[in-house]
């Protein structure tokens, strides 16, 4: 199964991110289940977008804690309480939160020093919160509304896909 996914160079943002659900799709259909489409959605997103350092899932558990989930890039925080840090304020609010400069984020949890801007869709399905998708990067302000509105539907392309 080759992809042409690293290929991408994001000169024309909104043709590659329409190029790139349509890949989504494709690789997970007819599959649902959560982890296997979590960890090809990870790996998926993670070759094709530039200048990203981490990109993966954390999963809201019973007690309230996001657990990570399947991921690209170095090792990271296993529990994030709800409301702490870009990832539990995006799931506590349910909104997508694009962070320009992480140091200038209050409560920031640096699990790889190198990243310099994050963005963070949480994960909601039928009304429940199931968890959050979470890109890095080492770059400062690495990503617009552009990229919001693309990683929001490639989130949903997921969401879709786990029945």
């Amino acid at each position: 199964m080759s992809h042409s996914s690293s290929h991408y160079e994001f000169k024309d943002k909104s043709a590659d991110y329409e190029r790139l659900a349509s890949e989504l799709t494709g690789l997970l259909s007819g599959e649902s289940h959560l982890i296997a489409n979590a960890a090809n959605t990870a790996s998926l997103l993670f070759n094709a977008l530039p200048n990203v350092n981490w990109l993966g899932f954390y999963f809201l558990e019973q007690d309230g804690e996001l657990v990570v989930g399947p991921f690209q890039g170095k090792p990271a925080c296993v529990r994030i309480a709800l409301g702490r840090g870009v990832c539990g304020t995006a799931a506590l609010r349910r909104e997508t939160i694009v962070v320009p400069d992480v140091e200038a984020f209050p409560g920031h949890i640096a699990c790889d020093s190198a990243s310099r801007s994050e963005i963070v869709v949480p994960l909601v399905k039928n009304g429940t919160l199931l968890g959050v998708l979470d890109i890095d990067s080492p770059h400062l302000a690495r990503f617009d509304d552009e990229d919001r509105r693309g990683v929001e539907r490639l989130s949903a392309i997921f969401l879709a896909s786990i029945g």
